[in-house]
């Protein structure tokens, strides 16, 4: 009786079955990679017109690989089951309805602590999920109180919850059906749009709101924005349905928001998702407010929504929200920490200084006979133009004094400093228009303009019309610099900035955009 010679395909479980109609075998798989078994039959296969023909082999090897993955498939589905029931048991916990921390009694200065008389009285009538926590309280009245380590911590105080935490609660997204509303900050547009969104969206689709377009420099036209924003958009290659520019503050394309989100909701409930501090609650705020009008069951909701605060970390766990009148839930989500940003380098006293909180003007500083640097940020914010060869010695005596954030000799000399360099070799050929934007991650951004005529700063002999620029920035170890195509903001930019012509298959899957 000989050994019989089978090839297996890729497989990843042990499992024994019987193959139906032949002889009773037993099959083992145990690996990645596709390997030889050596299977003893216990009966003979016969011989002669007895023996199996080639095609009973082969059916038999088919048989085997698909009974073997209906068993994985099986496991896998059982493994999504429990991750999003063991998510669904956590959410039964009371939380905060302002950060969606749990509820408890113990630890007076941790997120989520009520007074034990309150919470036993709330308990008894059945309303914990009406209870703010103490540090809400706080946040509510201006108080900058940070609960994730590493990101704007305060002297004194305790860090509660990691950055890394705070994103866990967000991966059980990938395997669920949802619509996701993500939102990303014009003013710091490449440092707050989630580079690894896909990561946590998985399939599903996305509707991009740029929030605080009201916060864009006068007589900027929209139009040329949401082109730019589009085009940025598609190199991102995700799965977005429509691109809506919005103000929180002004309601200016909520209402369009809500529209797309009727539409495309289908039963499905909904998540807002953004970096730390881009302005979900306030955007759910104005949300709520605008679906108010029509819908009795977003009014109700419009009492218990989440706290709003320029703290990075304000909301530490999924707040379910009953804002649809079909039963789909509406869920603010933990802001994901990025510690490319500047925020994450600094104190919370001094965030602040890092929120504009009115609309921004360039100011212009001529770095060359010719060249111009105008920067979009905080008006808080100073900046200093010094010679090259003094800066150094410049930085080290003003760290602390003229140069903050940090605020005071105190904070500086825990400051790290500004320990990555990067170099940049920026080359124009149209002195026109400005040849790119160089933006910090959570700061704002310079738009180089190579020749500034309009400021008369211009040589007017000069006849350049290309050349290169060299710049070199410092910045904090963790904070990122973009080099980008200028953002179309202000007046002037609807005269330069060209709308790009696009073949008719990019029309079909480019998505709209609406303000």
């Amino acid at each position: 009786m000989a050994p019989k010679l089978l090839s297996l395909s890729s497989l990843s479980s042990i499992c024994s079955f019987p193959i139906p109609n032949s002889s009773p075998t037993n099959y083992k798989f145990h690996t990645p990679k596709p390997t030889l078994i050596l299977c003893k039959s216990t009966e003979p296969d016969g011989c002669g017109a007895a023996a199996p023909t080639r095609g009973d082999i082969y059916l038999q090897r088919q048989q085997s690989v698909a009974a073997s993955s209906s068993v994985l498939a099986t496991t896998k589905k059982k493994k999504k089951k429990k991750d999003k029931m063991m998510f669904q048991a956590s959410n039964l916990a009371p939380c905060c309805y302002g950060c969606g921390a749990p509820l408890h009694t113990s630890q007076v200065d941790a997120p989520g602590f009520v007074d034990q008389e309150t919470y036993d009285l709330k308990k008894k009538h059945h309303q914990l999920g009406k209870i703010l926590c103490g540090r809400c309280r706080l946040l509510s009245h201006g108080h900058m109180i940070t609960a994730v380590g590493g990101n704007g911590g305060y002297s004194g105080g305790n860090q509660f919850v990691s950055a890394e935490e705070l994103r866990e609660k967000l991966s059980h997204l990938r395997n669920e059906k949802a619509l996701i509303v993500k939102l990303v900050d014009i003013v710091d547009f490449n440092g707050s749009f989630l580079a690894r969104v896909r990561d946590l969206s998985g399939g599903n689709p996305i509707i991009l709101v740029i929030t605080k377009v009201d916060l864009l420099p006068k007589e900027t036209d929209l139009n040329c924005i949401g082109d730019w924003v589009v085009e940025a958009t598609m190199k991102k290659k995700l799965n977005v349905l429509s691109v809506h520019l919005t103000s929180s503050k002004s309601l200016v394309g909520i209402a369009g928001v809500v529209s797309e989100i009727q539409k495309e909701k289908k039963g499905r409930d909904v998540y807002i998702l953004g970096s730390a501090n881009v302005g979900k609650s306030a955007f759910i705020t104005a949300l709520l407010n605008t679906m108010s009008y029509k819908d009795p069951v977003a009014a109700s909701a419009r009492k218990y929504k989440p706290i709003q605060s320029a703290v990075p970390g304000t909301t530490l766990g999924p707040i379910a929200i009953d804002a649809f009148l079909g039963g789909e839930k509406l869920y603010d989500t933990p802001g994901v920490h990025l510690h490319h940003r500047q925020a994450a380098v600094i104190h919370a006293e001094d965030l602040p200084v890092l929120a504009p909180q009115s609309r921004l003007r360039g100011r212009a500083f001529p770095v060359l006979p010719e060249t111009c640097l105008t920067f979009y940020g905080p008006k808080a914010l100073q900046i200093h133009i010094v010679p090259t060869e003094e800066a150094d010695e410049f930085y080290q005596k003003e760290v602390g004094v003229l140069l903050t954030p940090p605020n005071g000799k105190d904070k500086a000399e825990d400051w790290m400093g500004l320990e990555t360099k990067r170099q940049l070799q920026i080359k124009y050929e149209d002195i026109e228009k400005p040849t790119c934007d160089v933006a910090i991650s959570g700061l704002g951004w310079f738009s180089v303009v190579p020749v500034n005529k309009s400021a008369g700063i211009s040589n007017p002999g000069s006849e350049v019309t290309a050349g290169e620029l060299t710049f070199v920035v410092h910045v904090p170890k963790p904070v990122e610099i973009f080099v980008r195509p200028p953002m179309p903001v202000g007046k002037a930019a609807g005269q330069w900035y060209d709308y790009r012509e696009l073949t008719e298959e990019e029309l079909e899957v480019r998505p709209k955009w609406f303000f």
